[in-house]
């Protein structure tokens, strides 16, 4: 697989490559929240951080493809759980840095993204990990790149779990209990509704 050239030392990649069955397997990238589809918040917030971003998508390439980045599938194909999707955006990189973010929690900032690298480059780690206060956020993460081959292992092995593997990680934990609701996820289109409509409020 050709690497990308870097525009700076940090790349992202935008999870995207769920099977979403608690939505009627509908492409939760492509819901619409507020009148546009939920992977366009995740790209407006890493714009202004990195102008390499990926989108790991297991299905409707073409239509992902209409934000103009690359779209990358897992290596296996199979739905392998947000690893798969890592594994392949590490292989695609050529950067120092891995952001990544789920495409379904529309309320992150850049100011958000930018605190998980800063934890990063404070700590001696390999991971950076943000965390509510009450339990880790496991899809929100900034990493270094040479963690791929450590991830091969790991998946090859026939694991899948992220809390796993980011335990046998040198982890940095980033408090973001004073920001803990930008972590509510789109899992239903109940929860759905119930976003929105908070976000309406908020708005308003």
């Amino acid at each position: 697989m050709d690497s990308l050239a870097p525009s700076n030392s940090v790349s992202a990649v935008i999870l995207a490559g769920g099977q979403a069955r608690r939505m009627q397997q509908q492409d939760k990238g492509l819901v619409s929240f507020l009148g546009a589809p939920l992977i366009s918040y995740p790209i407006t917030a890493l714009v202004s951080i990195t102008g390499t971003i990926l989108i790991s998508a297991n299905r409707n390439h073409e239509r992902y493809q209409q934000w103009g980045y690359p779209v990358l599938s897992d290596q296996f194909g199979h739905f392998d759980g947000p690893l798969a999707g890592i594994l392949t955006a590490l292989h695609t990189v050529n950067t120092d840095i891995l952001l990544v973010m789920p495409c379904d929690t529309p309320l992150v900032t850049p100011a958000d993204l930018q605190r998980l690298l800063q934890a990063l480059n404070d700590s001696k780690m390999t991971v950076a990990a943000a965390h509510d206060g009450l339990r880790l956020q496991p899809v929100f993460l900034a990493m270094r790149t040479p963690l791929a081959e450590n991830l091969q292992t790991f998946l090859q092995g026939g694991q899948r779990k992220m809390h796993l593997w980011l335990q046998q990680q040198a982890l940095v934990c980033v408090d973001f209990s004073d920001r803990a609701h930008i972590f509510t996820n789109v899992n239903s289109f109940a929860e759905l509704a119930e976003l929105e409509a908070a976000a309406g409020s908020d708005r308003a």
